[in-house]
């Protein structure tokens, strides 16, 4: 007789069902209900009623969410690989047998306890244009005439977001990709030394292949995470100026203030489904189909 459910399930299904209870009610439950209430005319000053894909006709129509979903995508575009980069070095760096090692891997963690939004009033006291650090510093070089009102472009706010964004989320990059260094074995760098590879050919067939797996991850944790950022923005631009820097979560978030629940609700859906996409084309292109199917 076939058996549908293995040994291992079964004797591992009491330790599941909690784990699983607690995903179903606090994540599984919501998104179904974000789902359902974005087909729904919600709206607290009107009678509720069915409203089928009108919230994602507005959507589709509405300026302000594309050009929210601009910015989204185009922050994620600069800060995923500037990020990804940077972690990649600091990994490199912290992996080699430096003195007081520990010491320097606990620094780097610094940024990544700090909380976002303390982060982000941070780096707003840094480009402050009456007595921020970046001023003081570019006035220092004796060049300009004048202050910078780094928040006070599209152009100024959105770079100054990457950084603040890159500052405090590279050490979550390298973090990772230390953890996938180590565990590559040194022998294969001894005997890729020995037949007289060089230090880039090291690194591009050994530790790149190797540490893939370790990329990946880090690459959909922090694609994810960047679009859906929210707390930053919120805190050292508003969206603005003039609404350039609001990303998806900052628009359905101030619908949801207005009390427009099913467009919100709406927003929060497509942003899943990006989320969603993205992540599954990742995990496919760095040769995780297991994992998909």
């Amino acid at each position: 007789m076939r058996r549908w459910i293995p040994a291992e399930l079964k004797e591992a299904s009491p330790f599941l069902l909690p784990l699983l209870g607690f995903l179903a009610a606090f994540v599984l439950v919501p998104v179904l209900g974000a789902v359902v209430d974005s087909v729904f005319r919600d709206v607290t000053f009107l009678e509720p009623g069915f409203a089928g894909l009108g919230n994602y006709a507005w959507l589709l129509h509405n300026p302000a969410f594309r050009q929210s979903a601009g910015f989204t995508l185009l922050f994620v575009l600069v800060s995923v690989p500037l990020e990804m980069l940077l972690g990649l070095a600091f990994a490199l760096v912290l992996n080699e047998r430096l003195p007081l090692r520990g010491f320097l891997r606990a620094c780097v963690l610094i940024p990544w306890v700090v909380p976002a939004a303390v982060s982000a009033r941070i780096w707003e006291l840094i480009y402050n244009y009456s007595f921020g650090l970046a001023n003081f510093l570019w006035m220092a070089t004796g060049i300009p005439a004048e202050p910078v009102n780094w928040l006070g472009t599209g152009a100024g706010a959105f770079f100054a977001l990457v950084l603040a964004d890159a500052w405090k989320t590279t050490p979550f990059v390298a973090v990772i990709l230390l953890t996938g260094l180590s565990a590559i074995p040194e022998d294969l760098y001894l005997q890729a030394q020995v037949d007289g590879a060089g230090l880039f050919t090291r690194f591009t067939k050994i530790t790149v292949p190797l540490l893939k797996p370790a990329l990946v991850v880090a690459l959909i944790f922090r694609t994810i995470d960047s679009l859906r950022v929210f707390d930053l923005i919120y805190v050292l631009t508003g969206g603005g100026p003039g609404g350039s820097t609001t990303s998806l979560s900052l628009h359905g978030y101030r619908y949801f203030l207005l009390g427009d629940f099913g467009y919100g609700s709406a927003v929060s859906v497509v942003l899943f489904l990006v989320a969603l996409c993205l992540s599954l084309a990742t995990m496919k292109a760095g040769g995780f189909e297991r994992v998909i199917r």
